[in-house]
């Protein structure tokens, strides 16, 4: 299916950030609301909720990402679904020191970097099984923007 994939037009792109937007706030809040009990996965997908304050606003902001654990570290994408821009959020992390991310009930501090090389060609396949539109979303951005693999290492440690 991937060899199908064409980039969303414009339009596509202007509306689909709108719908991840909104639908994102109402999820991040039943999330956080249910201790993860609810809203927990996407089209299958185990989802965590990322909170990090705006570098420009200053406003915490909580997003709900798909994510893999792999080791203590928790492995998300700044995929945007595959449209040609990166994620608002990811400029916020890349500014921050430090973010919160609950999965489940438990909430914790951790760090941010992205994937070297060869961490991303050990972690892409894991990424596709755990979630296998990720195809999809690297065919959609071939040639246009690569998609980061963000690493996230807890600061305590544990």
């Amino acid at each position: 299916m991937a060899g199908d994939v064409k980039p969303f037009t414009p339009g596509q792109e202007k509306f689909g950030s709108w719908l991840i937007n909104r639908l994102g706030r109402w999820q991040a809040t039943v999330y956080e609301l249910t201790g993860g009990r609810l809203w927990n996965t996407f089209l299958g997908g185990p989802v965590a909720v990322l909170s990090v304050v705006g570098r420009k606003t200053g406003v915490l902001r909580k997003i709900p990402l798909l994510y893999l654990r792999d080791g203590d570290n928790i492995v998300m994408t700044a995929s945007k679904g595959g449209m040609s821009t990166l994620p608002v959020w990811y400029h916020n992390v890349v500014a921050a020191d430090t973010v919160d991310i609950q999965v489940g009930s438990e909430k914790r501090t951790y760090t941010m970097r992205e994937a070297e090389p060869a961490e991303e060609e050990r972690l892409w396949p894991l990424l596709e099984e755990m979630y296998p539109d990720y195809k999809d979303y690297r065919a959609r951005t071939a040639g246009v923007r690569s998609i980061p693999i963000l690493v996230f290492s807890p600061v305590d440690g544990r």
